[in-house]
Order: C-alpha cells, then structure tokens, then sequence
C-alpha cells in the first residue's frame, strides 16, 4: 500500500516572502505612470510628424519608429480602457 500514498515529492511549502520595507505602487499609480508614458509618446510622434512637414528632419526610419510606437501605444491603452469599461460594466450587472 505504500506504493499508493501520496508524497509531497521534496516540495517545500510556499513561505511568504512579503518584503514590507519596499513601498507598493497603487493602481491609480499604475495607470498614471501608463497615461504619462503614452502621453509622451504621443509628443514624440507629432513633433516627428511636424518635422518631417517642415523637412527639418533627416531620418525618415526614426520618424517612422516615433509614429509607429505613439500608435501602438495608444491602440494598448485604448483596449485597457475598453476592459476597465467592461469590467465595471460586469459589477454593475451582478446581483447581490
């Protein structure tokens, strides 16, 4: 019947190791910090895009990259929203 018992094969149980010295980023601070870095990127892309009207800038590629990235930015930060949207959404729908 030994064959038949269940072991914790040599796993240690998970300890917590909750560092209570290093301070936590709050939620709120997260989408702050997101909504900034986009924000940035969104600068980037129009001084970009004014240059490249002017001729003052050389390199197209780079000009390119700012676009391309203020874009992408902003398609990630627009689907966030859309699942914040949803999630309340949901709460709002569950009956209690």
């Amino acid at each position: 019947m030994d064959a038949l018992k269940v072991s914790n094969l040599g796993l240690n149980s998970i300890q917590n190791n909750n560092n209570n010295n290093v301070p936590t980023k709050s939620f709120m601070d997260s989408m702050k910090e997101a909504l900034d870095e986009v924000n940035t990127e969104q600068k980037t892309s129009e001084q970009a895009l004014s240059d490249v009207a002017t001729g003052q800038i050389k390199d197209l590629h780079q000009a390119a990259i700012a676009i391309g990235k203020a874009e992408t930015s902003m398609k990630v930060m627009l689907e966030v929203r859309n699942k914040a949207i949803n999630a309340y959404k949901e709460i709002l729908r569950t009956q209690i």
